[in-house]
């Protein structure tokens, strides 16, 4: 194809800048799957990547973007064929690989996954990594023993990106949910999504004790440090809690007394999967893990808005998924 255009993030670790420039296929990283890249989503982790305000990029210079969903133009495995709708998504991809935020990529094939049946690719775009990592946080929570009929799931950080579509699945499957956002003005659009109740971060109630009043079976944190600790501290007898994020800081207290007295599970969550555990993952992302409100959570804007899109994200402005169109732009 002609030159296309792309994010580019340049410079090292302590200086960081992101702009956008032409690139040639010839300067494509390896892979065998080249893909003519639709869309694709903006994570808070590209925001840090493309702003420098956290040491994600790891290979300089690399084309942003985590996630990308478009159509296989060429490919060395018998896994795709031209013309087969794909996802992108993962492992090196916008981080030491060139991502997702320009026209076309060449990946790894094992990085790669067909948008099933029933989903377009703008569909998978705005279900994105976000999307995937809220499916893969209610699959390892499901194999630790959540049920509807145990109790109240917490979900907070409640609008961003994987809380979002995570406060769907859980309410299409039949939990009640407990969205918890530190933006109350948010809480008709978390109702919508299927939230059975929204409280706000300042009026969470967790205590400082090792153990504090049981409330919920199951969360899904996306904040970690004290949000996190406060969540273990309040969790039910075998109660689960898929941890996703770091949003609030890194590091948290605690005791091991949640873990050995009311055997409290802290499960990890991780998106870089094998190949059975993304088909696998994917499959119910357009089965019962379909998210009922895509077009309420994403919005869909042009690829010349992405830096302010990033710098919304950065600033704590967005809600939901914001997909760019690559496809569309000049």
């Amino acid at each position: 194809m002609d030159p296309f255009k792309a994010y580019l993030i340049e410079g090292a670790p302590e200086s960081v800048r992101a702009g956008f420039t032409q690139l040639t296929e010839a300067q494509l990283d390896p892979g065998e799957v080249t893909v003519r890249l639709q869309y694709a989503s903006v994570n808070y982790k590209d925001a840090l990547a493309a702003t420098g305000k956290g040491r994600i990029i790891r290979r300089f210079p690399c084309v942003g973007g985590i996630d990308a969903a478009g159509v296989v133009e060429a490919s060395d495995s018998p896994r795709f064929r031209p013309g087969d709708t794909v996802i992108v998504h993962s492992h090196g991809f916008g981080v030491s690989h060139h991502g997702g935020y320009a026209q076309s990529a060449r990946v790894p094939v094992d990085w790669v996954n067909l948008v099933p049946q029933g989903l377009t690719a703008l569909d998978a775009a705005s279900i994105g990594v976000a999307g995937y990592t809220a499916a893969l946080a209610v699959d390892l929570m499901e194999l630790n023993g959540i049920a509807p009929a145990r109790g109240k799931v917490l979900v907070n950080g409640a609008t961003g990106g994987v809380a979002s579509v995570a406060i769907d699945m859980l309410a299409r499957l039949g939990y009640e949910v407990v969205a918890v956002t530190g933006k109350p003005a948010e809480a008709a659009y978390l109702k919508e999504l299927g939230a059975a109740s929204v409280v706000a971060a300042s009026e969470l109630q967790t205590g400082s004790r090792p153990l504090e009043s049981a409330q919920w079976q199951a969360a899904v944190d996306s904040l970690g440090g004290e949000p996190l600790a406060g969540i273990i501290r309040t969790t039910q007898k075998d109660g689960v809690i898929a941890s996703i994020g770091n949003a609030a800081g890194i590091a948290f207290s605690s005791t091991v007394m949640p873990f050995i007295l009311r055997g409290v599970r802290l499960v990890g969550v991780n998106s870089d999967n094998d190949v059975p555990t993304r088909e696998h993952l994917w499959r119910r992302l357009a089965g019962d893990l379909r998210p009922r409100h895509l077009e309420r959570i994403r919005e869909v804007v042009p690829f010349d808005a992405l830096p302010r899109v990033i710098d919304d994200v950065i600033a704590g402005r967005n809600r939901g998924r914001k997909v760019i169109s690559l496809a569309a732009a000049a």
